[in-house]
């Protein structure tokens, strides 16, 4: 499902999640794009885009494809001009992608946290360095602890910063890529990370990390999807496997 917005207004327009995680019926997704498209039309998602393009063509939002939007859960991720990221392929005109990877955190909101609980945010790429390769998984974008429940539901993360922000950066000729956030009930815990995983963020074993602490599935989660900036992609489908021809390196 595709669904254009005007270049004059970029990020005016927020689409919630619309799936949940755990299975989908038969002839759900044919549904589920139905109220997408329904949710697009009061707020003039079927408008040409209008104004300087560049060279990227239309202001085009896209969902993602039907077996990465599952891990759609109650979290909210805004960006500068884009608004709210969760269960989207980042727009590839105005040179967005090229702006998500310097643009500072971006504003996370769950609005079902509980007010006296504290919280634990993950990000992470799991399809470091290629999603058809992705021997450095997972690349550990911000790992926040101490977060109280009042501020999550605000989105003002402020707790103890284990892993500063990172913003996206997926590697040239390396195909889509997956930024996932998830939030954890930390329960009193008190979490830090072993001198071998502060080295780098590469290759974060992330399930011993939960393990480790007795962290159970997160209370919500999102994720977004973008490539590098320069990829030429050919329209392909971001969920496939496919992708360029020239392998990347790893950062």
């Amino acid at each position: 499902m595709q669904a254009t917005i005007s270049s004059q207004s970029p990020g005016r327009t927020h689409l919630s999640c619309l799936l949940s995680t755990g299975s989908v019926p038969p002839g759900a997704q044919e549904r589920d794009h139905r109220r997408l498209a329904a949710a697009a039309l009061p707020l003039g998602l079927t408008t040409a885009a209008t104004g300087d393009e560049g060279n990227n063509g239309p202001c085009v939002y896209e969902a993602l494809p039907h077996n990465d939007a599952v891990l759609c859960k109650g979290l909210k991720v805004f960006y500068p001009e884009l608004g709210n990221l969760g269960r989207m392929v980042v727009l590839e005109c105005n040179n967005y992608r090229q702006k998500i990877t310097y643009w500072t955190e971006p504003i996370v909101k769950f609005p079902g946290a509980l007010d006296g609980a504290t919280y634990i945010l993950v990000m992470v790429d799991p399809d470091a360095p290629s999603r058809s390769s992705p021997i450095a998984r997972f690349w550990r974008h911000w790992l926040v602890t101490d977060i109280q429940g009042a501020d999550m539901k605000k989105g003002k993360i402020r707790g103890q910063e284990l892993s500063p922000y990172q913003p996206p950066s997926p590697p040239a000729q390396s195909g889509f890529h997956r930024y996932q956030f998830l939030v954890y009930l930390q329960e009193g815990k008190t979490i830090s990370l072993l001198p071998k995983e502060s080295k780098t963020r590469a290759s974060w074993k992330m399930d011993r990390f939960l393990s480790r602490f007795h962290l159970g599935e997160p209370e919500a989660s999102i994720q977004f999807m973008t490539p590098n900036y320069q990829d030429t992609l050919n329209h392909q489908a971001p969920g496939g496997s496919s992708e360029p021809k020239n392998k990347p390196e790893l950062r």
